[in-house]
């Protein structure tokens, strides 16, 4: 039987290994950090951590592999692509209605709406499984993990989302006073696009790839 602690360990470090491809939900809590406060960056990366150990559990079991078929993926990927633009949308729309009112919008708070948006905006992509899927079953193979082993390196894979995003939304709440509020809305807008862009580039990358397999 192999140490806990080690597997333990392995799972932290792949864990922050993976967070270093940092997607639209990392730029979403930025902005709602920024936007907000530091309660509201928490718990919304408490929404993360529980999607992620949702779709951890999920992966584990096995389930992930109904959605490695083709069609399941590409209706899953274009759906989650729509709601990553629509809350584009939402964002960039926030800052062009409040520009008046911006320094009250900056210093309110709202933790029922920053978990939830930040929840939905996590569970909207279940694609997310298939990636949780693809590597427990190589860390599977190469360790030898029994089934029980691989909750506990699963365990600690999603408290390394926790980890990573905590500590970010200290680091930008600690140095937020010192931004200007003009680059705050500049920055809001700026995560809008990106959630535009990240939507409509993976839709086009869909539609390309179907156009492929058609041909």
């Amino acid at each position: 039987m192999k140490n806990n602690f080690i597997i333990f360990k392995n799972g932290i470090t792949t864990g922050l290994f993976l967070q270093l491809a940092i997607g639209p939900v990392f730029f979403y809590i930025t902005n709602l950090t920024l936007q907000r406060s530091i309660y509201d960056g928490l718990i919304a990366v408490l929404a993360v951590t529980i999607v992620d150990y949702l779709y951890i559990t999920i992966s584990i079991l096995g389930i992930g592999k109904l959605l490695e078929k083709n069609k399941i993926k590409i209706i899953l990927s274009i759906f989650s692509s729509i709601v990553l633009i629509i809350f584009g949308l939402l964002t960039i729309k926030s800052i062009i209605n409040n520009r008046s009112s911006s320094a009250a919008i900056i210093e309110s708070s709202n933790l029922l709406g920053s978990f939830l948006s930040v929840l939905i905006l996590t569970i909207s992509n279940p694609i997310t499984i298939v990636f949780f899927t693809s590597i427990f079953t190589a860390k599977m193979v190469e360790f030898n993990y029994t089934k029980r082993e691989l909750y506990i390196f699963g365990l600690s894979v999603g408290s390394a989302t926790f980890i990573f995003m905590s500590f970010a939304v200290v680091l930008f709440t600690l140095v937020k006073r010192n931004i200007p509020l003009v680059l705050i809305q500049i920055l809001n807008i700026i995560v809008g696009v990106v959630l535009i862009g990240y939507g409509l580039f993976r839709i086009i990358r869909i539609l390309k790839m179907r156009g492929k397999n058609i041909n």
